[in-house]
């Protein structure tokens, strides 16, 4: 071998050595940076005309687990959906109240059957008679309270899908252009492993809204697709469409039209159908809040009101044909007209003085023309019994079983705390997955103390090449002395 071929060995010696160093060096200085992926420095023997030519830099890779990084995402999107719908299911149950609870819906219905008892043992009594006019307004106003808050939860939903509609489409384009860049990168031999962790980073934000599977392309580029097979980046980034609204109320459906489904490149995902292409992450359970969980209940406390106004038009209560001591918006109730009755609920005018009306009539009967007897307690009695009887609702997802107003409203209270128990184990179990996989993932990052040893070895290796530089330059001296 000429000293010229060692010379230039030992050259690609030093710059094998310098780039480990940065390397090396780059590695601890970000040990503690988050989504910062371990470099690793590959090496090859050159030859040249069948001779060895020293060392060549193959590249510059990043130590990842892909499956791992696959099955991790996975997770944040269940983590994610699980999250959606236990938060949601919680501020329904606290809406509704806890039975035991000052202000909720049982003990509302509760205070009305108290007052009644008090009034029907003094039905003598005014303040008695004003004490049930006041219980029974409490619980008109508490079924709009909850209807509104349910309206109010839904219309959170719809702006959050917007705001994460539009987060989707900035960092879908966002990874398509660090894709652009990655591929100038590679192509020109340039490092482009710095990119690649921010190109990481968001496609993990992503994932926690719309579960999906990364797949590898040319130089170092990558492809989205979501778990249910949706392109969300393949070249071109996709782009999702919606259009959100200022404000909802109960007859407000994804079904009637009045708000808007979710579309990618111009077609229409089926957001209600169990194995959609999105479904998964919370950009999914926004849409189930939205049009499939918070419609049920409204339509489970519609339910209610109306076995509450039931109740109170029977003939054995009230035997004007009226409509009651509850009504809909002051009219009799109508079955056909049953969506959205829990935020029409008022009291008869004819008992209530503000409208007009003669509170004595709770005791008298809503037609009363005159004040009847003041010892009369029959037709409170009537009322309480009323309250108190087992009736199966017309309506809603209840059981078909029979049982009074406060056990009716007991069960809504109930099915809502099941689901939330429910969702509350999801995420738990969903949290503990992510967790563990993330623990998992820490086992390929910087090694402070492996990457020193690895310094070492660069450091030897680096003075090695440099000997023998300075070996042939003498050697070249004795030569030229000659």
């Amino acid at each position: 071998m000429s000293l010229t071929s060692s010379f230039s060995n030992a050259l690609s010696g030093l710059s094998a050595s310098s780039r480990a160093a940065q390397v090396v060096s780059s590695n601890i200085a970000n040990s503690l940076t988050e989504g910062y992926a371990t470099r690793r420095l590959e090496l090859s023997s050159q030859s040249l005309a069948g001779n060895g030519a020293g060392v060549q830099i193959e590249g510059i890779f990043r130590n990842v687990d892909s499956g791992l990084i696959s099955d991790r995402r996975v997770a944040q999107a269940e983590l994610g959906n699980a999250s959606v719908l236990s938060e949601f299911l919680g501020e329904l149950e606290r809406t509704i109240g806890i039975p035991e609870d000052a202000g909720s819906l049982n003990q509302e219905i509760s205070a009305l059957e108290t007052a009644l008892i008090e009034a029907s043992s003094r039905p003598d009594s005014t303040p008695r008679l004003n004490a049930v006019l006041i219980a029974a307004n409490d619980v008109t106003q508490k079924f709009k309270t909850v209807s509104d808050d349910i309206q109010n939860m839904r219309m959170s939903a719809d702006h959050e899908i917007g705001a994460q509609v539009a987060f989707l489409n900035d960092s879908l384009q966002k990874i398509e252009e660090l894709n652009d860049h990655i591929l100038a990168q590679t192509s020109s031999g340039h490092d482009a492993t710095g990119l690649m962790d921010q190109r990481q980073a968001m496609i993990d934000q992503i994932a926690e809204i719309v579960p999906l599977k990364e797949v590898a392309r040319d130089r170092n580029t990558v492809a989205l697709f979501t778990t249910g097979g949706a392109v969300l980046l393949d070249g071109r980034a996709g782009e999702f469409q919606f259009a959100g609204v200022s404000t909802i109320v109960p007859q407000m459906t994804l079904e009637s039209g009045a708000l808007s489904g979710i579309s990618l490149n111009g077609y229409p995902i089926d957001t209600t159908a169990e194995r959609n292409s999105i479904n998964g992450g919370s950009l999914a359970s926004l849409f189930e809040v939205r049009d499939e969980i918070a419609v049920l209940a409204q339509s489970d406390l519609d339910a209610i009101a109306r076995n509450l106004v039931e109740r109170f038009s029977d003939p054995a209560v009230d035997n004007t044909t009226a409509g009651g001591l509850f009504t809909d918006s002051g009219a009799a109730f109508n079955p056909l007209n049953e969506s959205a009755l829990s935020t029409r609920l008022a009291l008869a005018a004819s008992v209530d003085p503000a409208q007009g009306g003669e509170v004595w009539r709770l005791r008298d009967g809503l037609g009363a023309v005159t004040a009847g007897e003041v010892g009369d307690a029959s037709k409170l009695q009537a009322m309480i019994d009323a309250l108190r009887s087992p009736i199966a609702p017309a309506s809603g997802s209840f059981a078909s079983s029979a049982r009074s107003l406060n056990d009716l409203s007991a069960d809504f209270l109930s099915s809502i705390g099941v689901q939330r128990q429910s969702r509350e184990s999801d995420v738990s179990f969903a949290a503990t997955k992510t967790t563990a996989l993330q623990s998992q993932e820490k086992a390929y990052g910087v090694d402070s103390d492996q990457e020193m040893q690895k310094l070492l070895l660069v450091e030897r290796s680096y003075a090695a090449n440099a000997k023998v530089i300075q070996s042939i330059d003498q050697m070249l001296d004795l030569l030229m002395g000659l």
